[in-house]
């Protein structure tokens, strides 16, 4: 659920696992609630995306894709102008500028908060002015000027861990203990935000599945979700990606079942937002789980 601007409701009832007290989270002009997961939705608005079938880089398409995306469930659009898949090369501040901004001006009366996907301040800032309510940052708020470009705007955070760049991420990571390393650098970077004087109601973090980690630390990481989140509310994205091929064998058009599984794994956990680009098919999956979970708790009872 989704409250709109202005809005401020009552203590929901949490039907979900593992769900931190800092909701409901300060999303730009939304308030998010914690009743549910929520279902954040893919715009790459780039020619390159590790998971698209073919490009998109015209705006008109992809605020045509969003309102589709919206119309089968998502709760949060996330746009993004630059590829960080494996190996992907840096892209120019204007240009990728030039793919997000026009995204944004056409989604601002969508009705769901819209999240900015990118790593470079000035894009930060200049998509909060367009109408931003979230920075989606799989840097981590590390880049000089990234905390100054987000601390005074209301707009949701989302810090991700990333070893290394997308250039080179993904050569031999290496971890003494996965799970301790991300969460210490997670946590590193929540209290960087709060000294910075954002408050804790706006911020998220996500272990970053896939970037700079190998299968068992994908794994390990999933596996374990629910010490994250008593740091923060957790997003989480594995839609498509590696570790579904990797466990499957399927190329990314045979991803969808595994990469459904993997998401009711990561909910189960704790997960409060996933990010994902079957949106309908998630929406369909997650109102079964919670099915099941609201009629075990009613035999419960």
């Amino acid at each position: 659920m989704i409250w709109p601007p202005g809005s401020l409701a009552s203590s929901p009832t949490d039907d979900t696992v593992g769900l931190t007290a800092s909701w409901p989270l300060r999303c730009g002009r939304f308030r998010l609630s914690r009743r549910r997961p929520l279902v954040m939705g893919i715009v790459n608005v780039t020619p390159d995306s590790f998971s698209e079938r073919q490009s998109r880089t015209d705006p008109a398409e992809a605020i045509e894709f969003a309102r589709r995306l919206i119309a089968e469930g998502a709760d949060l659009i996330d746009i993004g102008g630059e590829s960080t898949r494996p190996g992907a090369p840096e892209v120019p501040v204007s240009l990728e500028l030039a793919r997000v901004i026009p995204v944004l001006g056409g989604l601002r009366d969508a009705g769901v908060p819209l999240s900015i996907d990118t790593r470079k301040p000035a894009v930060m800032r200049e998509a909060i002015a367009a109408g931003a309510d979230m920075v989606n940052d799989v840097n981590g708020f590390c880049a000089p000027g990234a905390l100054e470009a987000v601390a005074q705007a209301p707009v949701g955070l989302c810090v991700m861990h990333m070893r290394g760049e997308p250039a080179t991420m993904q050569q031999a990571p290496a971890y003494a203990n996965v799970l301790e390393e991300v969460a210490a650098f997670l946590m590193q970077r929540v209290d960087a935000l709060e000294a910075a004087g954002v408050t804790r109601d706006r911020i998220l973090v996500d272990p970053g599945i896939g970037f700079g980690k190998d299968l068992q630390h994908n794994l390990d990481l999933l596996a374990h979700l629910g010490s994250l989140a008593r740091l923060a509310p957790v997003l989480v994205g594995v839609s498509r990606k590696s570790v579904i091929g990797k466990l499957t064998g399927r190329d990314l058009p045979d991803r969808l079942p595994g990469s459904l599984a993997a998401m009711l794994a990561a909910v189960s956990r704790g997960a409060a937002i996933v990010r994902v680009h079957d949106v309908a098919q998630t929406c369909d999956a997650l109102r079964v789980w919670r099915a099941i979970n609201a009629q075990e708790k009613t035999d419960g009872a």
